[in-house]
């Protein structure tokens, strides 16, 4: 069993490594992935195991699968729809191992996050918010690729939780990711509160002091463009394109992929 803890030390380890390769990190992500899962399945109290996984299948769905179902829409809308079914599974399986180990760690959790009585709502520690994050951002992921599942989308409310469950533990981390998250959320729940989004994301910037790519693509995408404001929408998305070169990390540079992307295809947003 030690040997087993040790290797999962060692994935969490590098699940957390930079990388910058894009190309690199495709097509080591796959192994890598399917590596930790098996033994994650042998230590399913490791929470920072549980993290790197969560976060990899997420990221993995993210970058390679639905955004390249985002880009050949227009020329292959059912190869684009089975893209989506496949980022959407991967989203779920990265939410089961992010739940499975806060239900590890706290026996109850699920059903304590479901009740309707906020005195009984499971408490975030700081070891836990990383995962707690990770949980909510693949099931937000889950629930907006299944627009066609009301069991799934019924979930939204559940998600949005978890997310201010963490976030009142701690605005601040994640290097704005939870803010970030925060604002996709608001923005895209029903009734959700256009401005307070807006300060989310804001203080996601300046809690990633203007370097997460991710996060100005995200204001874009949910609050510029809805807006039908295309000045701001072409400003947010130039901004990042400067963050990913200023600060060049994987997710900036898949972030730099999706800026350019929506920069190009502009004329068919608005």
């Amino acid at each position: 069993m030690l040997i087993v803890q040790s290797a999962a030390d060692e994935l969490a380890g590098q699940g957390q490594a930079q990388e910058d390769d894009l190309v690199l990190a495709r097509e080591a992500s796959a192994f890598y992935l399917k590596l930790s899962e098996s033994v994650l399945r042998q230590t399913p109290g490791h929470l920072k195991l549980a993290e790197s996984v969560a976060a990899g299948f997420t990221q993995y769905a993210f970058a390679f699968v639905s955004f390249e179902a985002d880009r050949i829409e227009s020329t292959d809308a059912k190869a684009a729809q089975k893209l989506r079914e496949r980022a959407a599974r991967l989203y779920l399986r990265a939410h089961r191992h992010a739940m499975a180990a806060l239900e590890q760690r706290s026996p109850g959790f699920a059903t304590r996050l479901a009740s309707p009585d906020a005195a009984k709502w499971p408490r975030i520690d700081d070891s836990e918010l990383g995962v707690a994050y990770w949980a909510a951002a693949s099931w937000g992921g889950f629930i907006a690729l299944s627009k066609d599942k009301p069991e799934a989308v019924a979930d939204l409310p559940l998600a949005v939780r978890l997310a201010q469950l963490a976030w009142n533990r701690d605005p601040g981390s994640g290097d704005g990711a939870l803010a970030s998250l925060m604002g996709s959320f608001e923005s895209a729940r029903p009734g959700g509160d256009r401005r307070q989004a807006e300060r989310y994301f804001d203080q996601a910037l300046a809690s990633s002091r203007d370097q997460r790519a991710g996060v100005l693509v995200a204001k874009a995408e949910a609050i510029a463009q809805p807006a039908g404001d295309r000045a701001a929408f072409e400003a947010l998305l130039r901004q990042a394109l400067q963050a990913s070169a200023d600060r060049r990390d994987l997710s900036n540079v898949v972030m730099r992929e999706r800026a350019q992307w929506l920069l190009d295809t502009a004329d068919d947003l608005f």
